[in-house]
């Protein structure tokens, strides 16, 4: 079997990489490990940046979206007592952002795949890239009892952290930049109304919150919890406990409480592999970057790299422009440590850390205190938030 593109992994930046390339009439398959019940049964983030949703426009996929996600101007930051808008709009010409969550994207390209009958492979087991370094790499795969090669021009990374596209680059060739944090988010998924039109984040002396939402009737809650914690430990009665000792009296007032659907804990890190190239073996999303929640990235950034890597095929295809596949790294990770420093940054200023000081606790309310007080600090994490420019590849 032969392919342009072979893209491992059916989450939004495979599924994404993989409507645009159809789009522009560039062949691509797609092999996911896993079924598509499961991929749609993960709860992950739901804060897409303007430029995201630009991109799933453009790739014709943004109906649902456009009628059903939530366009938030602005977000509130609490602390002391306080309560800060961001006015996101205001403070950035105009740009803001959607809640729609990633469930809803992975579904919305997973339909436009299948309506223009791209073809997909699920349950592939074994999967490995061979040949990268060379000018003719190739794909294997068993799926339903058979053993299929797929040669192809490129193949995109897209199976997340613990997939096998880094795994397939040799150790000494990659650089690995990590920090692990003392903590996780302990997620609970409700059908209750949002306590606020707009998300909340929280910095109290008993850990961080945050107040999300995924629609006018489901809401996302989040907690800082220890990184031994287990989710058993927490009944939703503690949860909910919980979360109103840490928001804003007013909030916690009208704070409408339910039977959880879901409830999980996420551990925080902070991760970068330099290249995100090897051959013609590309990283893309969390296979090469994860960052904190904090600053609502994740995703957001898979997009930019997908946009990145879509647009040099663009120019290869059509114009011959091999000699800009070298710059793909360049041109992401550039983006990718800012949004790095960002969210470490939101992190930094809103959660509450088990080694810190008198001197170290006093600092981080200043610093919100400065940020939140300034109109060069609002600016900056607005423009930080909505999400900065993608990179143009000349």
């Amino acid at each position: 079997m032969k392919t342009k593109v072979a893209i491992i992994g059916s989450g939004p930046s495979g599924l994404l990489l993989g409507q645009l390339l159809h789009r522009a009439g560039i062949d691509n398959v797609i092999v996911e490990r896993k079924n598509p019940d499961y991929i749609l049964s993960r709860i992950r983030a739901g804060v897409l940046e303007q430029g995201m949703v630009d991109l799933l426009r453009e790739a014709g996929v943004s109906e649902r979206m456009d009628a059903s996600g939530l366009v938030h101007d602005g977000f509130e930051m609490a602390f002391n007592g306080r309560r800060e808008r961001i006015d996101l709009k205001a403070l950035t010409d105009g740009k803001t952002v959607m809640v729609y969550g990633q469930t809803e994207v992975t579904r919305d390209l997973m339909d436009a795949r299948t309506a223009v009958g791209a073809r997909s492979f699920y349950d592939a087991e074994n999967v490995q890239p061979h040949d990268i370094k060379t000018d003719a790499p190739y794909l294997t795969f068993d799926c339903d009892g058979e053993t299929i090669r797929l040669d192809c021009d490129y193949i995109a990374g897209c199976d997340g952290f613990h997939g096998v596209s880094r795994q397939s680059i040799p150790e000494e060739t990659l650089k690995v930049f990590e920090r692990v944090y003392p903590f996780g988010w302990l997620g609970l998924l409700a059908d209750t109304p949002p306590v606020s039109h707009e998300l909340i984040y929280a910095n109290h002396a008993r850990g961080f919150a945050l107040c999300s939402m995924r629609s006018p009737t489901r809401t996302r809650y989040y907690l800082q919890v220890g990184a031994q914690e287990n989710v058993a430990d927490w009944s939703d009665e503690r949860f909910w406990d919980e979360l109103k000792l840490r928001l804003p009296a007013d909030v916690a007032e009208r704070l409408v409480t339910g039977p959880s659907l879901e409830k999980s804990i996420a551990p925080l890190r902070s991760f970068v592999v330099e290249p995100m190239q090897y051959g013609r073996l590309f990283l893309l999303g969390d296979a090469a970057h994860i960052v904190p929640p904090t600053g609502a990235k994740g995703l957001n950034l898979a997009a930019s790299d997908v946009s990145t890597l879509y647009r040099i095929l663009l120019k290869v295809y059509g114009e011959g422009r091999t000699d800009l596949l070298e710059k793909y790294s360049e041109i992401c990770l550039r983006r990718i440590w800012k949004a790095e420093r960002f969210s470490w940054w939101m992190t930094s200023i809103l959660h509450t850390f088990p080694d810190a000081d008198a001197f170290s606790k006093r600092l981080q309310q200043t610093e919100l205190d400065y940020y939140l007080g300034s109109a060069a600090g609002r600016k900056t994490i607005a423009e930080n938030y909505v999400g900065l420019p993608y990179e143009s590849i000349e």
